[in-house]
């Protein structure tokens, strides 16, 4: 049996190489993310392993079932970027990996809270150039602080105890209420209680066609003046233009990305030799209370062995007829 890895990075590699079983499961590591063009490069490939900005649409899997492929195996827990409804149709079966470490991207949430709130990234580069003036760079204590915590499944409960070990209050918006988090004193509010009345807004919650562009300009609108959003869970929960007027009118005081809507362009590449074609992006990066990293949240070395494990025990496990961790059309 054949796996094809698209969209493979080198600590990709490093993880899966170290993960494999001699079980007969050939693994070969392509950088270019799939799309209609480079899903050629799957002929023959009887699993295709994509990550999360590699395209999954119907004319993709349309063109990977006819090179018989017979296996999706994700590397990532979201799949909204796969076309379910395509994949049963030909056949397809796809899996995922529910979970991997919590912690990795509820603790980079977490670092980007703390820096915007310091002001690192600006203090970094002014002592660099040496310049150890002190001006522009106040912060606040986070105990006593309300942070609002959108969606408590594994990751933003890790994140909402992490907040609590802070001294600060949590107020959660999720369909199915977090018991640990209940012991911590959190309450559940509605969206728009929450959008009012905390510091902090964290999102972790998974993208579906309901809530697309969640954070617009009217939920902007409500937030307390000067909050914080943090989004390390999909770029469409937030519709990214509206964010500039708010940070343009101070209703939005601090932003941490870790995802960006129209990111599959352009994460995971090196770009820096070239001028950047994205407005929106180009002009969120002049805010100086704004930080952006590349979909880097999920990055920890216990995050990629275990994505690598659970990806490789689904493969097996599909190929000997017991399928785990699929995802259902």
């Amino acid at each position: 049996m054949r796996t094809i890895l698209f969209s493979s990075q080198t600590y990709d590699r490093d993880s899966f190489t170290a993960a494999a079983q001699d079980d007969g499961n050939e693994l070969h590591f392509q950088p270019a993310r799939l799309t209609l063009d480079t899903a050629a490069l799957a002929h023959d490939y009887e699993v295709v392993c994509p990550f999360i900005n590699d395209d999954l649409s119907a004319p993709v899997l349309e063109q990977l079932a006819a090179g018989r492929t017979r296996l999706i195996a994700l590397r990532s827990a979201g799949y909204n970027h796969v076309d379910l409804p395509a994949a049963k149709r030909l056949g397809l079966s796809v899996v995922r990996v529910p979970a991997y470490s919590p912690h990795a991207v509820a603790e980079h949430a977490v670092a980007l809270i703390l820096a915007l709130n310091r002001r690192l990234h600006r203090a970094y580069n002014r002592t660099r150039e040496g310049d150890f003036t002190l001006h522009g760079l106040t912060g606040f204590d986070l105990v006593g602080k309300t942070v609002g915590v959108v969606g408590t499944g594994q990751i933003g409960a890790t994140f909402g105890k992490i907040m609590a070990g802070f001294g600060c209050k949590l107020l959660c918006f999720d369909p199915y209420p977090n018991a640990e988090l209940l012991a911590l004193g959190a309450q559940y509010v509605t969206l728009p209680e929450l959008l009012a009345g905390s510091h902090i807004i964290s999102l972790h919650c998974p993208l579906t066609a309901d809530n697309k562009h969640l954070i617009n300009a009217t939920s902007l609108a409500t937030l307390k003046h000067g909050a914080m959003l943090i989004n390390t869970g999909r770029g469409a929960l937030v519709n990214t233009p509206a964010l500039i007027e708010a940070l343009k009118s101070g209703q939005l005081g601090y932003l941490g990305l870790d995802v960006y809507e129209e990111e599959a362009q352009l994460f995971f590449e090196d770009r820096s030799d070239l001028p950047l074609q994205d407005d929106v992006l180009a002009r969120l990066l002049t805010f100086p209370n704004v930080i952006i990293t590349a979909h880097q949240a999920f990055l920890t070395r216990e995050a990629l062995n275990a994505i690598a494990a659970t990806t490789l025990s689904n493969i097996a496990a599909w190929k000997n007829g017991v399928a785990q961790n699929l995802i259902e059309g």
